[in-house]
């Protein structure tokens, strides 16, 4: 079984790009920030390591991991944000792998912003990065997050990574069907 890792920055239409490899060619998907997200709400050893990080106003009343307050832990303080990222993408990695067990197809997909930097990469045969203009990309996210200008510019600052993949496609209105048809066909020959 092969699998792909897809990447991109912010509002370049990664999870679009997944959709369309979905649905079109029937492939299995893991979404990784999906499941980062489930996993900080019900790993217990997460949950119990970012209590003794952060405190236990991380986690609110209802169980829910409290997001605001650990992106103020996280912001400005790289270790902070390293020693959550090495809590946390251990967990996804052995999640997907505990996925990856189960699924049949000849080709999975795995989508994640940050494909490179949690090391997700090397456990990939091919890289497709989804590209977009950046003028197109902070407009998609201020229309889908209510963000302003000033906060999507920041997270496309946060988010440098390209690495060196395998694929790139461009979101930007051109023929993204097509796109995609030549890089399954080159995977796939």
């Amino acid at each position: 079984m092969k699998k792909l890792g897809v990447t991109g920055g912010i509002g370049a239409g990664k999870s679009y790009v997944c959709r369309l490899l979905a649905d079109e060619y029937g492939l299995p998907v893991y979404d990784c920030d999906r499941e980062a997200k489930r996993l900080n709400n019900e790993d217990p050893f997460i949950r119990q390591r970012l209590v003794e990080m952060v405190g236990p106003e991380v986690y609110c009343p209802d169980g829910t991991l409290n997001r605001s307050l650990l992106a103020a832990y996280i912001f400005g303080h790289p270790h902070h944000l390293a020693a959550v990222n090495q809590l946390v993408h251990p967990r996804v990695l052995a999640h997907f792998r505990r996925w990856l067990s189960v699924q049949h197809a000849p080709l999975v997909v795995m989508e994640s912003a940050i494909l490179h930097s949690s090391g997700f990469d090397r456990e990939m045969d091919y890289v497709l990065y989804v590209d977009a203009p950046e003028e197109m990309r902070i407009a998609r996210v201020m229309e889908r997050d209510g963000s302003s200008r000033s906060q999507v510019m920041a997270r496309i600052q946060s988010q440098t990574e390209k690495g060196c993949p395998d694929y790139v496609v461009m979101n930007d209105g051109t023929d993204l069907h097509l796109q995609l048809q030549t890089v399954m066909n080159g995977i796939l020959k």
